[in-house]
């Protein structure tokens, strides 16, 4: 068998694939595969690192700007539209796929269509609560779309060919329980765990809210706590609270990372989550079971963070705060109203728990095997 997997632009795009296509081989091992996303995307080197194969196809968005810089991107742009569906077609003669699986990025809409086009079994999966454009752009060819929760059907043209399979997560997470989590982190000894992370390199006006939020915790600590900063974040967060007279060497209870690197450990471990509301931190929090705060980034295509945490505020699983409503203060006020209610506390772990599907993987492994039959 030979499989395509297109997809590119963020993590949670790439991660579906690549945890597809670890199956299809332990599942099939002369399975051949080959992955197809953008250049300049974060894709070649997560695919690369995972050990397969990657070929580019130069395609891009467009910008509304009409400054001098962004007139000219559009041109490349363009350019690149009318040339990407030939570069695809060709691989489609090279590779001669028996099927081609897209998981989102602005990649995934020329290999799909020219398969399609070309009568090869298609598939597509969506990771967020709503389609992206690329999913609304292939949904009338692809001959399977993949979602991660029912909610999702909805916001389709043909509920027909709608599976919900959940976006899948690394099993490392569900090694250990909770309280196994707890005991190997040191921190089993009765009181809650706050994780919080606002992506790799970190939100600037997170971490300024979360240098507030932490300025207060440690007047009282009553919970333990890790921050992930980010690259970015991690010296401004420094520098304030040191300028706040903040020692944080002597902050048993609070650490902040650059990284956090043991992200399945600690996440396990976590009681509580502060968090952005993106397609792979849904999927891990649903998996888990754990109750979040989450505040969507607003600096995403489609306002589909937001909507992605409405859907599992809607359901009772987190607290939704806008960030131009969040603050540091409010963000300590409820994270402390949560945790001092361990009753609204189970009741969003068992809502949170009821959107996830754990076997994710291997829903989207029979899906679009039932293609190729």
């Amino acid at each position: 068998m030979r499989v395509i997997f297109t997809c590119g632009g963020t993590a949670g795009h790439v991660n579906p694939a690549l945890a597809l296509a670890g199956l299809i081989l332990e599942r099939q091992p002369g399975t051949q595969v080959l992955f197809v996303g953008a250049n300049r995307g974060m894709e070649r080197r997560l695919i690369e690192k995972a050990g397969y194969p990657f070929r580019a196809i130069e395609v891009s968005g467009f910008h509304r700007s009409l400054s001098p810089k962004q007139l000219a991107y559009n041109l490349m742009s363009l350019h690149n539209y009318f040339k990407a569906p030939h570069e695809a077609k060709k691989l489609l003669r090279e590779f001669q796929p028996d099927l081609v699986v897209g998981t989102g990025g602005y990649a995934s809409y020329p290999m799909i269509r020219a398969a399609a086009d070309q009568g090869i079994p298609t598939a597509i999966h969506e990771s967020n609560a709503i389609p992206g454009l690329t999913t609304k752009l292939l949904e009338p060819y692809a001959d399977v779309i993949m979602v991660g929760l029912e909610d999702c059907r909805s916001s389709y043209h043909h509920p027909e060919k709608v599976h919900v399979t959940g976006t899948p997560v690394r099993g490392d997470f569900f090694a250990l329980t909770r309280e196994q989590a707890k005991v190997r982190m040191g921190m089993d000894e009765g009181k809650p765990l706050v994780l919080s992370f606002w992506g790799s390199l970190g939100a600037k006006v997170m971490n300024r809210q979360m240098a507030d939020f932490i300025t207060e915790e440690v007047k009282a600590s009553k919970f333990h706590h890790i921050h992930g900063a980010g690259s970015y974040g991690y010296p401004m967060i420094q520098r304030i609270l040191q300028e706040r007279g903040v020692d944080m060497e002597r902050q048993l209870m609070v650490e902040i990372r650059e990284y956090i690197y043991d992200m399945a450990l600690v996440m396990r471990a976590a009681d509580l989550v502060l968090c952005r509301a993106g397609a792979s931190t849904i999927s891990e929090l649903t998996a888990l079971g754990v109750a979040a705060i989450m505040v969507p980034s607003p600096n995403v295509a489609n306002n589909h963070q937001e909507k992605n945490a409405r859907v599992l505020a809607d359901h009772g699983a987190a607290r939704m705060i806008r960030e131009e409503e969040s603050s540091g203060a409010l963000l300590l006020q409820n994270t402390m109203e949560i945790l001092q209610n361990p009753a609204e506390r189970r009741g969003m772990e068992e809502h949170m728990a009821a959107l996830g599907v754990p076997d994710a993987s291997e829903r989207i492994y029979q899906t679009v095997m039932e293609l190729l039959k």
